[in-house]
């Protein structure tokens, strides 16, 4: 497999030899044994080492760190970027970019046209750089946009985007060197990355500073404790960089913590976030801040459910993973037993479980519709061609464990209250979605999850492997003892940690794609731990452990191909769930503090590595104070005692009181267990392929040596041409996949549709209800209909059809309410077969004021009889977006198609 390089052989030189000395920098004495130790970098008991740098623990209070980014020392002069109208992607087709040598200071670009490639040809010395603070001047020529924009009032882009002239917004530059970014959803607005035409002769013009050296480049040298900490558990051990790790935890614990009790998400990042306080409430914050926990996610609740409050699209239900919140909810009950809490937090679960029944779950397979749970930024985890409604309609892995252990959750917490009826309800669901994600996204051959289904009418796996979903799996339950050791095994590990996702995806900078991040290496160490695998552990725990005693502070996330901070795309320091996983390594691990709702379990798990003596004061479990002293290393206990006298079992019971000593001597067991060391490793670009004339074809993509086709969601035919005959006279839905020389695919293509006219049958809305007033543009017939909670509130279609099958009913439609990436006011609404429910349609935001830029809602499969049937879509109480208020949307038509 293709290595993902570091930025230069001279660095990772120095990375090599750090991890091989053998003197403690500075000092002449020789190292300690290291507890973990790789190519990459070392830890050792109070020291980490990657290359040059090194981070040393001077004492429990205190660390010092020589880390500094090299982002800027070896950054290529060869710019990659794209114009982008509106923000969106659109100048040409994607892999196609333009390129310029920036070379020997300041530059400036030729005049570029839009659409026309500029690729500089001239050869950049290997050992040649960018310069510091270098100013890039981009030309660009929209003479030929704006005159069409005047002439026929609107301009068609290369890639086949229409741009009417009210609708234009602005040209934008993506790119690939810092300040650039491909983002192009974040790009609209952006006033950094916007050309402007100053002397109005259609030449706009932007300069950018390239290679600036940034105060966010380098951390600080020394973290010494100044908070208060007494109150928290204590924590020592024979390692001490741990300790003051741990200690420098609590420290941005309490920062996290705003003014009106609630956590902060992160240095950068105010507020209280659904998913980051969840996530972190399970590692460890249900422990440590209680009341904390219970005031932030109430904060999170709204007309008495679960608030979803970022995904893509507009929020629910194109992201589904609020969900999450149920087991956040769960461990705080059973850390501090409040039995108000419970009921209070069951009715939010309950109603919002509800909602999802009837907006999110798919009966066919199963599984729960929605985006990877906090993978939300599109271009990161989908496929380029993926709109939101395709990945509201995409079934993913981590999202159906959240929505799994959300109904084990709400199934104990009615048993708890006595309703028998509703917990065996619960359990059903859970168990469903249980079968259906060991069903459609278990990988034999692999040994691991896939991440999701995806595609239109027939739906293929993504082979990616998702970490933070397949952590969840073995943590839930979902994967059985044998297939959770197999996963923690065989999921692919990189030289600092777990990727998000592997492979990566080609041309995507770092963030979720080639990154890693901290809180999620935490649940791997959660899953390594529960598998039993101490070999996963110890590597695991060392991967947290790296970045935050190198940094200083506890950051979001990081460069997965280089271990570097600098180069995400987003990133924060002294972040909540990073710090609670940091953590949950002492309490969930080390001590393997495990809360149930009557008692408190104890399954240690102290890899070989990390063999010692450590102890644990002060911490406080409901209306008791435990003190443990712990020995040895296993995940086996050989004794245990309280306050001296042996007990029967590793367990304390929810109603002790007073303050207690529990001392524990480990087994010493070698616990074992395997490591899927791989490198780094990016996929093809996707296929585009179209269909003619009984032809299937697609360009060729660079590197691959053969193409999957793929027919109805099975595969037809691999083949190394770039086309295939197919057949015309039934309903076929094509995707391509490139294959490389490993046997790696690239995502499908865009789904190509194939279907004899006498099966398809277009209903335009004007005819049934009140045409829409607004003069947006591009819409087929005589007009549209607008949707809203004051306007056709229900729309009832008459259709006749010609023969028994089941029919994809989807719509045309628009909502400008929001851009692709955030905001809450994605429509829904219920579609009803004869009166009767048959699914949920939902039309997610597609720009902001972009009311003329129409597409294609999910399609629910509807089994109809030969004759006349009517299909209405209503709003329902069910159909309540986040927002509340604007649930609005403009629909053009409707379309029903036999699919089988």
């Amino acid at each position: 497999m293709k290595k993902v390089t570091l930025r230069s052989s001279i660095l990772f030189s120095l990375l090599t030899l750090g991890a091989c000395q053998t003197q403690k920098p500075g000092t002449g004495s020789t190292h300690s044994e290291p507890i973990w130790q790789s190519q990459a970098y070392t830890i050792y008991p109070d020291s980490v080492v990657q290359g040059e740098h090194v981070a040393r623990a001077v004492s429990p209070t205190e660390l010092t760190s020589n880390y500094k980014s090299p982002a800027n020392a070896f950054q290529s002069p060869r710019i990659t970027f794209k114009f982008a109208i509106n923000g969106r992607d659109n100048e040409m087709k994607a892999g196609t970019d333009h390129h310029f040598n920036c070379l020997g200071g300041d530059c400036q670009t030729p005049v570029i046209t839009f659409g026309q490639q500029l690729n500089d040809p001239s050869e950049v010395p290997s050992d040649v750089y960018l310069e510091p603070s270098t100013n890039l001047t981009v030309r660009l020529d929209m003479n030929p946009v704006l005159q069409a924009l005047e002439k026929q009032g609107y301009y068609t882009t290369p890639t086949g985007d229409k741009i009417y002239k009210e609708d234009f917004k602005g040209v934008y530059i993506a790119g690939g060197a810092d300040p650039l970014s491909w983002d192009f959803d974040n790009l609209g607005g952006n006033e950094q990355m916007e050309l402007k035409d100053a002397d109005g002769d259609g030449i706009y013009e932007v300069t950018l500073t390239l290679n600036a050296p940034e105060d966010d480049k380098s951390t600080a040298t020394r973290w010494a404790l100044t908070k208060d900490i007494a109150a928290f558990p204590q924590y020592t051990s024979d390692y001490a960089v741990t300790d003051a790790l741990y200690n420098m935890a609590l420290e941005e614990m309490i920062n996290a913590v705003e003014p009106d009790s609630t956590f902060r998400t992160g240095k950068e990042w105010a507020g209280v976030w659904t998913r980051d306080i969840s996530y972190s409430i399970i590692l460890s914050m249900a422990q440590l801040q209680p009341q904390v926990s219970k005031y932030s996610l109430m904060r999170k609740v709204k007309d008495g459910r679960i608030v979803q409050d970022t995904g893509t699209g507009g929020a629910y239900p194109v992201s589904t993973d609020r969900m999450i919140w149920a087991t956040a909810a769960w461990e705080v009950y059973k850390a501090t037993g409040d039995e108000q809490w419970l009921r209070d937090t069951y009715q939010i679960i309950a109603k919002s479980l509800g909602e999802d029944m009837m907006n999110a779950y798919d009966p066919e397979t199963g599984l729960v519709r929605g985006e990877s749970s906090f993978l939300d930024w599109r271009e990161q985890s989908y496929p380029r061609w993926m709109e939101p409604a395709d990945i509201y309609a995409s079934e993913n892995l981590g999202t159906n464990a959240a929505h799994f252990q959300a109904n084990k959750v709400a199934a104990m917490m009615a048993e708890k209250l006595g309703d028998q009826a509703a917990a065996a309800r619960y359990n059903g669901i859970a168990q469903t979605i249980k079968e259906g994600i060991n069903k459609h996204l278990w990988q034999e051959e692999k040994g691991y999850y896939g991440q999701y289904l995806y595609g239109r009418n027939y739906k293929i796996l993504s082979p990616r492997a998702e970490a933070l979903g397949e952590a969840l799996t073995v943590l839930f339950g979902v994967a059985d003892t044998a297939r959770s050791k197999t996963v923690v095994a065989r999921t692919p590990i990189t030289d600092y940690g777990i990727p998000n996702i592997f492979p990566q995806i080609p041309g995507i900078p770092p963030y979720h794609n080639n990154g890693i991040w901290p809180f999620v290496q935490s649940y791997w160490s959660l899953a390594a731990a529960k598998a039993g695998n101490d070999k996963a552990l110890t590597e695991s725990i060392s991967a947290i452990y790296r970045p935050a005693a190198l940094f200083l502070t506890n950051k979001e996330n990081f460069v997965a191909a280089n271990g570097d901070y600098a180069g995400t795309q987003v990133n924060s320091s002294n972040m909540l769930w990073s710090l609670a996983g940091n953590l949950s390594m002492v309490y969930k691990v080390f001590f393997g503090i495990n809360f149930e709702a009557d008692k408190l379990t104890l399954k240690p798990f102290v890899p070989k590595a990390f063999a010692g003596n450590r102890k644990l004061t002060n911490y406080r479990y409901r209306n008791a104070v435990l003190n443990i002293e712990m020995s040895g290393y296993g995940n086996e206990i050989k004794s245990v005692t309280m306050d001296g006298k042996p007990l029967q079992k590793a367990e304390v019971a929810a109603n002790l009181t007073g303050e207690h000593s529990i001392r524990i001597e480990l087994a010493n067991n070698e616990a074992g267990g395997e490591v899927q060391h791989v490198d780094l490793y990016t996929s093809l670009e996707t296929p585009k392929a179209v269909y003619t004339s009984g032809k299937l074809s697609w360009p060729a993509v660079d590197g691959a040596v053969a193409y999957q086709v793929v027919k109805n969601g099975k595969d037809l035919e691999k083949t190394e041409s770039t086309s295939l005959d197919v057949d015309a006279n039934s309903y076929a839905e094509y995707m391509v996949l490139a294959v490389d020389q490993h046997g790696v695919t690239s995502f499908g293509s865009e789904p190509v549709v194939v279907v004899p006219e006498k099966h398809k049958q277009v209903y335009e809305l004007e005819k049934f209800a009140p045409k829409a007033a607004y003069t947006y543009r591009d819409y087929s017939g005589a007009g549209f209909v607008e949707l809203s909670k004051q306007q056709n509130k229900q729309v009832q279609v008459k259709v006749t059809v010609p023969e028994d099958g089941v029919y994809a009913v989807d719509f045309r439609y628009a909502n400008g309410n929001g851009p692709i990436n955030t905001n809450n006011k994605a429509a829904l609404r219920t579609l009803q077969k004869d009166g009767e429910f048959v699914g949920t349609i939902v039309l997610p935001q597609r720009g902001t004021d972009e009311w003329s830029n129409w597409g294609f809602t999910n399609a629910v499969e509807v089994p109809l009889q030969k004759g006349s049937h009517t299909i209405s879509l209503t709003f329902e109480p069910n159909n309540e977006n986040m927002n509340g208020e604007v649930n609005q949307a403009m629909v053009d038509y409707m379309r029903v198609v036999k699919i089988r």
